[in-house]
Order: C-alpha cells, then structure tokens, then sequence
C-alpha cells in the first residue's frame, strides 16, 4: 500500500469559529504535482511556496475564516494523483486542488472534481483538452496550454524560416497535444510536417530518437516535451552535433527554471514562450525577489501563474461571500484579472484565462547582467492571438 507525504501549513495564528458563508470554517487549497521527477523544477515545491506566499499576502483569511495549504507528490501517476485528490475531497476537506502538472493528471483530477463539484484551478499542466472537449464548469486553466506554445514558439520559428519539421514527442496526452497544436500552425503557415518520433516520459538516452530527427533532414527539430526531458535532448543533440550541422531546435515548453538547470552555453539562442518574465518590469520584480527569498529561485510562469490562482480563487470566494463551489465558479468566470502575472486577464466561457504571453529568446552568456536574467523579451503576443477562442475550442458549455 503506498503512503503519501502530505505536508500542511495554516496561515493566519487566530483560530475564528465557523462561519455560516465558509463550509468546515475554513478554506483548504491542496498543491498536487510532480515534486521529485521530470517536473519537480518546472512547477514542484516552489510552486507550493507560491501559494502560500499568495496566502499570506491576502491576509492569511478569507471572509474570516483562515486559510491552509497542503501539497502532494503525485509522481507523474494519474492514478496515485486521482487517489490522493479524492483522500483530500473525501476526508480532509479540501475545497480546491490546483497546480496539477503532467496532462494525464490535470484531465484525471479536473474529471474526478467535475464529479465532487469541486474546483480545480490548473497551472502546470498544458493540453487544450482541459478548456476543450472535457472542459468542466468547475474546471480553470490558468498559466498556458499547447496552442499558446505552438503560437509563440513554433509560429516564431517558422516566420523565420522553418518551415520544415520533425517532431521529438513524450508518449503522453501532453506531447500528442503540443505535437498536434504546432503541426496545425506549421501546416497553416504553408510548411510541412516529414515525421515524427515518440518517447516514453523521463528518457535519458535519446540517441536513436536524435538520430532520426537528424536523418529526416527537417530544418527544425520540434521538442514536444519539458522538463528535464527537453533538457536532456538538448544536451545529446549539441553533442550529436546537430545545431551545428543546421538544424534548429525548437524547445516548445521551456521555462526560467529549465533555462536555469541547462545553462546559457546550451541554451543560448533558444526561442521560448512564457506567460511571465520576472525582469519584464518593475512589479514582476519586486515580486519575484520576494519569492526568491522563500524558494531560493526566480518564478517561471507556473510559479507565477500558481500565486495568481491562489490569489484569485480567494478573491471569488471574497467576492461571492461563500465558498460554495456553484457561487464561486461563477465569480472565476466573470471577474476580471489584474495581478502581478495577468494584467486585463479575462476568463473564457471554457475556463481558460486569456491574457498577453511573451516570445522570448534565451540571451548569450555574455549578454546576462544579473543572476536569473536570461531572456531578452521578443514579441508580446495578445491573449486573444496565443489562446484559441472559447468559441471554436469544442468545449460543450461555450453557447
């Protein structure tokens, strides 16, 4: 029988009794993700230190009752993450569950709080089926998805000439996901797909999937993957010596914190997309220095964007006076976002959180001035451009 570690923080000292607005006198906000595999820079522990920190900075209490955090690892397992949401629904009085990095396991438990009646607010993971076909009236994605990636990134690249791919693909509804939204882009733009190769999550050898990018003689090599999988293939690929022979990569999920562990000498001249930077300006700044006191690194978008949803799921409940699940899905969907990650954000009838992303292209090792500033900002990309529009992203609650 497996045993989880769960670990528990109560913001705010005074213990208030329980509220009539407030369901077990309190507000309970579970982070459930990968804090030990590929993933476990990407979003992981820090991500739980942003939610706390978004609670600490709402005042620890939400329509006077306080407010606690609890966080898991889910290994990547959609079953283990299932199993733990439900624990945490059935007997330890979670309200919401968020962060959910790894695809399976963002569809696995928005699936399992459709039926609870729960929400889920989804800041790691990445597929368009979340606000798409199993879109969930109680389910939000938040930080970005496969078709902003594809957007940002691919739309880049192939603007610049590559308009011919291949495809490095992890073996899971994340990778099919990314791999499809940007062979879409690539095909709109009048460029071609010759192939593609799929690997199971957390290779170490990718050798014989290199290979074949580099035989297929594609301009770009499309990394439909993330984590320490898209930085392993980088590495391989600059020994196989395949950036040097032409061909361009291109890292379709790549944050600050891959930037950070891969380092500028392989990294430099990347293209990436992110929803935040932490140097953009000056309140992004002050924000991320104050995070790096508590997580000891910079935010990536995920971090961020969890800081975000905290933040906004306890304003709704402020909002609707309650933490009825109904009441306060409804204030999600109508309240506007402004906050340190999304100015003039808005929430699409699927869920989705429509804000401007960033095209960025990671800087020369002698370019960087200061720790952690590793991105020269490109484009801003509207959010009506990044993000599909509700209307056409086959989730059947858009009227």
């Amino acid at each position: 029988m497996r045993k989880f570690l769960l670990s528990t923080v109560a913001v705010g000292l005074s213990v208030t009794p329980a509220l009539a607005e407030v369901s077990d006198g309190k507000v309970k906000i579970g982070i459930l993700n990968d804090q030990s595999g590929v993933y476990a820079d990407f979003g992981g522990k820090s991500s739980y230190q942003a939610a706390l920190m978004a609670v600490e900075d709402f005042g620890g209490k939400v329509l006077d009752a306080p407010i606690e955090v609890v966080t898991a690892d889910h290994q990547n397992k959609a079953d283990i993450a299932s199993n733990i949401a439900r624990q945490w629904y059935d007997t330890e009085q979670v309200d919401s569950i968020m962060e959910l990095t790894t695809s399976s396991v963002g569809l696995a438990v928005q699936a399992l709080s459709l039926e609870k009646k729960k929400i889920t607010i989804n800041t790691g993971a990445a597929t368009t089926e979340l606000t798409g076909a199993q879109c969930s009236p109680y389910g939000f994605h938040w930080a970005y998805d496969t078709h902003m990636l594809a957007v940002g990134t691919g739309g880049a690249l192939v603007k610049a000439g590559g308009d011919s791919w291949f495809f490095l693909t992890a073996d899971y509804a994340f990778g099919y996901s990314l791999e499809e939204q940007t062979s879409n882009l690539v095909k709109a733009q009048g460029g071609t797909v010759v192939g593609a190769v799929r690997h199971p999550l957390a290779t170490t050898d990718f050798s014989s999937f290199l290979l074949q990018a580099q035989s297929s003689g594609a301009k770009v090599i499309g990394l439909a993957n993330a984590g320490m999988d898209t930085q392993n293939a980088i590495k391989q690929a600059s020994e196989f010596g395949i950036t040097q022979g032409g061909q361009k990569l291109a890292a379709l999920l790549f944050t600050l914190a891959e930037v950070h562990g891969l380092g500028l000498d392989a990294a430099q001249g990347l293209n990436l997309t992110e929803s935040f930077y932490w140097n953009r300006d000056e309140a992004s700044r002050k924000f991320a220095e104050r995070f790096k006191e508590r997580a000891g690194v910079m935010p990536n978008m995920v971090h961020a964007g969890t800081y975000s949803a905290v933040t906004q799921y306890l304003k709704a409940i402020e909002a609707a006076g309650t933490d009825e699940t109904e009441a306060v899905a409804a204030k999600l969907h109508e309240m506007p976002v402004d906050d340190v990650f999304a100015q003039g954000g808005k929430v699409g009838a699927n869920g989705r959180l429509i804000k401007d992303v960033y095209l960025m292209e990671v800087k020369k090792p002698d370019e960087v001035t200061e720790d952690w500033d590793y991105y020269r900002i490109v484009a801003t990309i509207p959010g009506a451009e990044a993000f599909a529009d509700p209307a056409e992203s086959g989730c059947p609650l858009v009227k």
